[in-house]
């Protein structure tokens, strides 16, 4: 991997984890993980398995750094690094289709589902849950998922233009 590679991938990472940062914590410290959309955005822009790795390390531990959910620290790290794996194998699985708006709101959704579902069950074995499973699943992880499915494709398709536009120059 190319260091500009690196740079991009952690620019990208650094502005999530300002929106991780500033989004507000709710229902017993839980809150929307808008960190998770410059991640598949990350993976989408460059999928090779050395920026799998540094993406789902650096937004494990960034998000782990921001985290409002007492003890989240772990369940955050183990999370990203499922979830990165998890978004990888979809987009080898959709590798022979082009990314149109509908692929990529569908990685960015069920890798969304994925982190949400990660983080809670880990967060229940490890410290505990501060509201029933049904409530946190309900309050924060279906509504994050699919707000994360307009923020991955808006993202992407903006990224994705700057970059081309950066190339043709």
């Amino acid at each position: 991997m190319k260091l500009r590679e690196y740079i991009f991938t952690t620019f990208l990472l650094a502005i999530g984890l300002i929106l991780h940062q500033i989004t507000p914590g709710i229902f017993g410290g839980m809150k929307f993980d808008f960190l998770l959309i410059f991640m598949f955005v990350s993976i989408l822009i460059n999928v090779k398995l050395k920026n799998i790795i540094l993406t789902a390390l650096l937004g494990g531990l960034l998000s782990a750094m921001t985290t409002t959910f007492p003890g989240g620290q772990l369940p955050n790290i183990l999370d990203k690094i499922v979830t990165c794996i998890v978004v990888f194998g979809l987009i080898r699985l959709f590798k022979n289709y082009y990314l149109n708006i509908f692929v990529v709101g569908l990685i960015g959704g069920i890798g969304t589902f994925v982190s949400g579902m990660t983080f809670l069950i880990s967060a229940a074995f490890i410290i505990g849950l501060p509201a029933p499973m049904k409530v946190l699943v309900t309050g924060i992880v279906i509504p994050t998922t699919l707000i994360n499915i307009i923020g991955t494709v808006f993202i992407y398709r903006l990224v994705n233009k700057s970059l081309k536009l950066q190339y043709s120059q």
